[in-house]
Formats: structure tokens, C-alpha cells, sequence
């Protein structure tokens, strides 16, 4: 080994010395992660801190993740996983009693899908899915094959976000009749990045999958896609999931909205992407509004709070966010406002390891997951049915019994897409 090597093989275990842990749990799930991205990469270190695991197989389509992840997992555990590029093949060679889904978010149906029919419980990062009809078949397939698949909307575990659910069910901020989520965040109007010869390694039309294909683009992968409505559904998609989850988690007197408004567009931003970089949505449900907005501009000291929902009730008012707690600010101003701190885990200021020991509760109890695939395909298509309505450019009805848009041919149509041949979409 030459000292260049000797180096990064330090600094590696130095970075994954935390998660090394001895166990003698006598049952542990042999453990397969599709996308060793570094998302994925934060679930499978988790888990395998819990000791509850044996992680057997990885699969993505990058080298420049696979090859990595790998190294590291064997400098964890002292046993280096079998590598594939291909999930197909890493459900008939590998027998995972838990598959981890963290690929972009236009490849989460299909992998999905075929872990539950090999057996596999699943751990399917958010959102659920690219499309509603997508988020259908994989809810019907861990139903029909008895899985529990638990998606990652951590905040349900939080310990902050639950007490601030309790104190909303105990009524102290009174009768809720709006709800404000948001997430604005700074930047400028971008630049516009060139199309480039795919990196040595990057299977490139195995990563555009079911998409439409393009040519590969740095401002893509890694991490970009979110902002590229063909494999993700912008800022709406990606943190809107979780506030909207937690709204629905909080007023759990509705299900689901029964109209859906959408406005914004591409007000600003001048770069490559084609997600909107402003967005307002309406949904309104039988006793309260709800509402969600984001901007990818505009960053200010004039604003209190960047990130979360404001709960609007009959006693006061209040603000549940991430890094900051939540706060609750009394309508009777001679009564002290409350505030609880945020509690989170490292790196990226999450609460992953205790839906992992949620996850695997279930499992072993039989019992149903903190973030059931159930809530989060309802999260999930308050995200989508809100990018619909701003794609036909009108409010859409949903027809909560069906679970469809109502008497909107062209907006039911949005609902699914075409998959790129050899890719077929989920059956329903």
C-alpha cells in the first residue's frame, strides 16, 4: 500500500469511527442499499450503528459512489458487500431481508417494487414516488405482499416535532384554521451549465432509466436532479413533502385535501434546471387551509423564521420548524411565549436513527412504522397534485375515495407518465 493510499484510508476510518460498534443483537437483517449516494450513504451508517444489520449487497450505477461506499463499509464492519449496477440482479443473487431506496426520486418506484416481491421490508428514502400512479403501485404491492416499507420523513420522530404535536392536540393553540408551510432559501439567477462527456464509470442511460433521456449534465448528478422536473419535482418535491407530511400528521382529522391551487413558475432563475423557482399552493380541506410557498431568492433578516409552518389557531400561534425548534406565541400577550430546542442527530441535522429503530420495531413486532408508506404516498401526492395544478394552470378536485383527480381528463393524465422502452410503468 503506498502512502497516498495509507492516507485516504486513514481519514476514512477516522470519518466512520463513530459508527463502529460491536454487537451481540442474535437477530440482524441482511441489508441491501440501492443509490450509495450520499444520502444513502447516512441511512446505511445509521443502520449499521443500531447493530441491528449485515449489509450485503450495494448497488448504484457511479462508480465514483459504489467503489467508495464499499471501502467503507468494509473498514465499518470488516466485510466488504457484494457491488452491482444492476437491482434486478442484486434481488435474485442476494437474499436482503431490507432493501434501503435512496436513488433519485424518478427511480424509486420500479426498485421499490421489486424489492417488496423478493421479500424485502423497505427503507424508501422521500418522496415516494416521481408520479401519483407510481406512489399507487408501490402502496398495493407492500399491501398485497405484507411488507412494512417505512418512508424516510424523519420529522415524525423527532422529539421536538412530537411535542409540538401534542401540545397542538391539547388544544392550547386553540382551533387551527390555516396552516402556512415554507421554505425560502437565498441564491441568484444562476448560470447556465453546458451539457459534458459523461465521467468515466457514470452508467448514464441506466441512470436516466424510465426518463426521458438527455445528455448528461454536471448541474444533474450528483445531487442537482431535484431541481430537473423530468427525475424530480423541484423544491415543492423534495422539502415540501416534509412539512406538508406534517401537517396531515398534526390535523390528522383529513386525509386529504379536496381542492388543490397551484401558482409560480421560473420568475428568476436564469441556470439549466426547470423546477419552479417560486411556488404557492392552496389546499383546502374541510375545516382548515393550508398553504405551501418557496422561492430560490430573495434571503432576508426581515423575516423570522426561513424554514417550516406556522399553525394559525384561536389562542395563538404556532411556528414549528427544524434547526430551531418550535416556539409557540400566545394570542393574549400577558401570557409568556414557550419554546422547545430542536433535538438532532449528526451529520446533516437529522433524526434518522430513530426511525431506523422504528423500522425495525415494526419489523419485529408486526406492528405499523412511524412513516407508513400509506402517509407518506398521501404526503407525497399533496407535492404532486400541487405540481399538477400548476402544470394545467387550475384548481384540480381529488376524489379522496378513489384516489384521483376529479372530472380532469387532462389533469388526470399528469397523474402517470410514459416510461423510456425497455422500462415498463407499475401496474396498478
Amino acid at each position: 500500500m503506498n502512502r497516498r493510499e495509507f492516507v485516504r484510508k486513514a481519514a476514512l476510518v477516522s470519518a466512520v469511527g463513530p459508527f463502529i460498534r460491536t454487537s451481540h443483537r442474535i437477530q440482524r437483517y441482511r441489508v441491501g442499499l440501492i443509490g450509495s449516494g450520499w444520502w444513502g450513504m447516512n441511512i446505511l451508517r445509521t443502520a449499521i450503528s443500531t447493530g441491528t444489520t449485515d449489509t450485503v449487497a450495494l448497488c448504484d450505477v457511479d462508480d465514483a459512489h459504489l467503489q467508495p461506499a464499499a471501502d467503507e463499509i468494509e473498514l465499518i464492519t470488516g466485510k466488504r458487500p457484494a457491488i452491482y449496477r444492476d437491482y434486478e440482479e442484486l434481488f435474485s443473487e442476494q437474499n436482503c431481508d431490507i432493501a434501503i431506496i435512496a436513488t433519485p426520486d424518478h427511480w424509486h418506484a420500479l426498485p421499490t417494487i421489486a424489492a417488496i416481491n423478493a421479500g424485502a421490508h423497505v427503507y424508501l428514502e422521500k418522496p415516494v414516488s416521481h408520479t401519483i400512479d407510481e406512489g399507487k403501485a408501490i402502496l398495493r404491492a407492500a399491501r398485497l405482499q405484507d411488507r412494512i416499507v417505512q418512508v424516510g420523513t424523519h420529522r415524525r420522530v423527532s422529539p421536538h416535532n412530537i411535542s409540538a404535536r401534542e401540545f397542538i392536540k391539547t388544544g392550547k393553540v386553540g382551533d387551527i384554521g390555516m396552516v402556512r408551510a415554507f421554505v425560502h432559501y437565498g441564491g441568484n439567477r444562476g448560470e447556465f451549465t453546458p451539457d459534458s462527456v459523461t465521467p468515466e464509470g457514470l452508467d448514464w442511460d441506466r441512470w436516466i432509466g424510465p426518463a426521458p433521456y438527455r445528455p448528461f449534465n454536471p448541474s444533474i448528478h450528483p445531487r442537482g436532479f431535484r431541481q430537473y422536473l423530468d427525475f424530480a419535482n423541484g423544491q415543492l418535491g423534495d422539502w415540501g413533502i416534509h412539512w406538508l407530511d406534517q401537517i396531515l400528521w398534526m390535523m390528522d382529522e383529513e386525509p386529504f385535501p379536496h381542492t388543490i391551487t397551484s401558482t409560480g413558475g421560473r420568475h428568476i432563475r436564469e441556470d439549466s434546471t426547470d423546477a419552479p423557482d417560486t411556488q404557492v399552493a392552496t389546499f383546502a380541506f374541510e375545516k382548515y387551509t393550508a398553504t405551501w410557498e418557496h422561492r430560490l431568492y430573495g434571503a432576508n433578516n426581515s423575516e423570522k423564521s426561513s424554514i417550516g409552518c406556522y399553525f394559525y389557531g384561536t389562542r395563538g400561534v404556532l411556528h414549528l420548524g427544524w434547526l430551531d425548534g418550535w416556539t409557540f406565541y400566545p394570542g393574549n400577550s400577558r401570557d409568556s411565549t414557550i419554546h422547545e430546542k430542536a433535538s438532532l442527530d449528526q451529520p446533516d441535522s437529522q433524526n434518522i436513527r430513530a426511525l431506523w429503530d422504528d423500522f425495525i420495531h415494526s419489523i419485529e413486532s408486526s406492528s405499523m412504522p412511524a412513516c407508513d408508506i400509506e402517509s407518506g404516498h398521501r404526503a407525497t401526492n399533496m407535492c404532486l397534485a400541487a405540481m399538477i395544478a400548476l402544470k394545467v394552470n387550475r384548481t384540480i378536485h381529488w376524489d379522496r375515495d378513489q384516489d384521483t383527480v376529479l372530472g380532469d381528463p387532462a389533469a388526470q393524465t399528469l397523474m402517470r407518465r410514459p416510461y423510456r422502452v425497455p422500462w415498463a410503468y407499475p401496474s396498478l
